[in-house]
């Protein structure tokens, strides 16, 4: 009853905000000339965003990296169903020679041994890798071979737009003072960080405060750089490294700052435009749902109104991958505006933060929240920390190559709070003889020549016919046994039962709970089997 009272308050919230920023004063009269978004033909495709390090890393124990091995990267996307490859060239340092930012390389000894000052505060085991793929990246400098143009030449080739990201306040080895990518800006200016109040040790709290103009500049200058340095055809704004980005209690402020720092990278790239002779797209990651991006200092409704932005993306953090983001919500708001929403699958899975196996998605998982978000109205989808294995980037970007194959809709959680907002999560549930309980959960499109199972997973509890009583939508679905499920999975007792197809929807659908004996639950996912 709690969890639909909070799916009704959501929507309610972002209707009135869409109606709001429809008919605010002046909103017709500012910025460009907008249009309708269309509703996806045809294939929706995948963006694929690949890090500033993941080339670099997985090639760490090679002494050379060659031109051909660089151009082969980018190749091996050709027939797949990636419609955007998007390099990110940064964190705190950029993996190529800037001269705005410090490089990756900045006070690498090439002739040093792998426990020189820039990774000595590395745990041993990590520090000849480091090394690695650092001296990779120098390599390539000094033989004259920046990666990034390479591949924006390689992806036109194939038909792929490249596009560039960048970190917007990228937090990574922040507990370690003297970790080895963090820029110079960051050491030397501990007063812009959004809590340096606090001595809690929570990398969010080390973060650079937006609030201030030096910080904006900060960044701008790399905007700059890039829409100087590359032709590209969509530049991505990377707010989910790190998201928090004022001070907290700031961000009502901050959201005005923030609008007018994304104007000024609109006309950035207007600038650029005449210099390439072609339309450079604009896009943001931002948090999963539309008030949480707002109370964090996100005004996305104002950004697609003015006609700043071409793509949202809403996406989790890290934790997990999010399996009910509002993205119907998110187009609803979106609506009479000329952007458009990607929706942002992450590598990992977990129903709740807590839980205690680290684990990827499967082929399986993938297909399910892709599923979901397509029949949401996801315009792409949009993958982070996943690899380019030919299998998924041939799958998910399309309801037609998902359909009749084995998908599993897990539940998970929201991995991303504005400050003061409470967090809730539905699992572990502790559910006592004779309670009730039930859990809501989007699959997608109906089954075709799936069968339907429902999975509930527990720590300790062995499931029978005599444990619960399950129902879809109000239907008996039968115990039919105890298998185990392949990963991701939870680690202890497994029970499934078989859904009639018949009581599946499209869209949301219903699992109540009947425990017939006490049970503590830790896993609930839809699973339907197929090719």
């Amino acid at each position: 009853m709690k969890l639909s009272f909070l799916i009704l308050m959501t929507c309610i919230a972002a209707l009135v905000l869409l109606f709001w920023h429809a008919n605010r004063p002046g909103a017709k009269e500012r910025g460009r000339v907008l249009k309708s978004v269309a509703p996806p033909s045809g294939l929706a495709g995948i963006m694929f965003n690949e890090d500033d390090s993941a080339f670099f890393q997985a090639r760490s124990t090679m002494k050379k990296l060659s031109l051909a091995e660089v151009e082969a990267f980018a190749d091996q996307n050709a027939d797949t169903q990636i419609k955007e490859m998007i390099f990110n060239p940064n964190c705190q340092r950029t993996s190529y020679d800037s001269k705005v930012w410090p490089p990756v390389w900045k006070g690498l000894d090439p002739n040093g041994p792998d426990n020189q000052p820039l990774f000595a505060s590395l745990p041993t085991n990590e520090q000849q890798s480091t090394r690695g793929w650092v001296q990779l990246a120098w390599q390539l400098n000094q033989d004259g071979i920046d990666p990034y143009k390479v591949w924006t030449e390689r992806c036109r080739k194939l038909g792929i737009a490249p596009w560039i990201s960048m970190r917007m306040n990228d937090v990574h080895g922040v507990h370690d003072p003297n970790y080895y990518l963090h820029g110079d800006f960051w050491r030397t200016h501990p007063e812009f960080q959004r809590g340096n109040y606090k001595a809690t040790g929570d990398g969010n709290d080390a973060a650079l405060d937006y609030g201030h103009p030096e910080v904006r500049e900060h960044h701008m200058k790399l905007i700059r750089e890039l829409a100087q340095r590359y032709d590209f055809d969509g530049f991505e704004m990377d707010f989910m490294r790190n998201p928090y980005l004022f001070r907290p209690g700031h961000e009502a402020e901050g959201a005005k700052q923030l609008a007018e720092f994304i104007r000024e990278a609109r006309r950035v790239l207007d600038a650029a435009e005449k210099r390439v002779g072609h339309r450079i797209a604009l896009s943001a990651r931002v948090p999963y749902r539309p008030e949480t991006a707002l109370l964090m200092g996100y005004d996305v409704a104002t950004w697609a109104q003015e006609g700043l932005i071409d793509w949202i993306v809403p996406t989790p953090f890290f934790g997990t991958i999010d399996n009910d983001m509002p993205i119907d919500i998110w187009k609803r708001l979106l609506l009479k505006t000329k952007t458009k929403v990607a929706a942002g699958l992450e590598a990992m899975i977990r129903p709740y933060p807590s839980f205690p196996l680290r684990q990827g998605n499967s082929i399986e998982t993938l297909r399910g929240s892709a599923a979901s978000y397509l029949v949401r109205g996801a315009d792409r989808i949009y993958t982070f920390n996943l690899s380019h294995k030919s299998r998924m980037m041939s799958e998910i970007g399309d309801l037609k190559t998902i359909r009749g194959k084995t998908r599993r809709h897990v539940l998970t959680y929201h991995d991303v709070a504005a400050p003061g907002e409470r967090s809730t999560y539905q699992l572990p549930a502790d559910i006592g003889q004779g309670a009730r309980s039930s859990f809501r959960m989007h699959t997608g499109p109906k089954p075709d020549t799936e069968e339907v199972s429902v999975i509930l997973g527990s720590e300790t509890d062995a499931f029978d016919a005599s444990t619960l009583e399950v129902r879809v939508n109000g239907v008996v679905c039968a115990f039919s046994g105890d298998v185990k499920l392949e990963p991701p999975a939870p680690s202890g007792p497994v029970g499934w039962y078989s859904v009639p197809k018949s009581a599946m929807n499209e869209g949301y659908n219903l699992i109540e709970i009947n425990a017939l004996k006490a049970v503590h639950l830790n896993w609930v996912e839809f699973y339907f089997k197929g090719s």
